[in-house]
């Protein structure tokens, strides 16, 4: 597929805009550097002064240099034992921030008669906050391990299994579909990182958001500059 520029700052590969949002059913977002603009893992490392190290490990992780996000996560989290509830608490009101365009996409999604779903790497102390504050139906991200009010360091397993990475949340998303009777081309895709590739290689519309140069690669819309909203150019309302 080749690339054609949309607009400034939004390419797309492999469609012919405008799509109608009615065709779709379901949107998938990610939510680190997607639909809130900071990674919580690295701000909850600056917390505890390991951000550099746990920064240096995601990044990696993103761009794909890193294969195994499982062990790198684990990586992650056990630089992170120790940190309390109320600084984990403190990083969402002080430094978790919604994305531009954020609400008004999400908004444009439910009035089509889209249902949402966020589909994380990171972990259900924000999602759970992000997934109230948009109104999202559907949230499936990694649970902390706490202890006397802090964080030991390690994540515990889940009715589904153990951690959200780019094969879970393509599973995620697919049951998803298949519960609600519609095929994985009515799905939308919304992501950054290289764990984001699985579940947009499945999905109709895959949509990459100031994504690693892999993402924007296998993505048939590229938000590379302005909010979330953008996506709105190249859809146009449900009849």
């Amino acid at each position: 597929m080749s690339k054609q520029e949309w607009a400034p700052g939004l390419e797309v590969q492999g469609i012919d805009p405008p799509l109608s949002l009615g065709d779709f059913r379901l949107i998938a977002f990610d939510m680190d550097s997607t639909l809130v603009t900071s990674e919580c893992v690295d701000e909850i490392a600056d917390v505890v002064g390991k951000k550099a190290e746990v920064a240096a490990i995601t990044e990696a992780a993103m761009q794909g240099v890193i294969t195994d996000y499982k062990e790198s996560l684990r990586q992650r989290v056990a630089l992170l034992k120790g940190v309390r509830l109320e600084q984990l608490e403190a990083v969402y009101n002080d430094r978790v921030r919604l994305t531009e365009g954020a609400e008004r996409l999400v908004a444009a999604c439910k009035q089509a008669g889209l249902k949402t779903i966020l589909v994380s790497g990171g972990f259900t102390f924000f999602t759970d906050r992000i997934k109230a504050r948009l109104g999202l139906d559907f949230s499936r991200a990694n649970l902390l391990e706490v202890q006397d009010g802090a964080l030991t360091g390690r994540l515990l397993d889940q009715s589904w299994g153990d951690i959200c990475d780019g094969e879970e949340k393509r599973k995620a998303v697919l049951d998803l579909a298949s519960l609600m009777g519609i095929s994985p081309t009515q799905v939308i895709a919304v992501g950054d990182g290289a764990n984001d590739i699985p579940l947009m290689q499945a999905v109709g519309l895959s949509v990459a958001f100031h994504a690693k140069p892999r993402v924007r690669s296998v993505a048939k819309v590229a938000i590379n500059q302005g909010g979330l909203d953008r996506l709105l150019e190249v859809t146009r309302p449900a009849s």
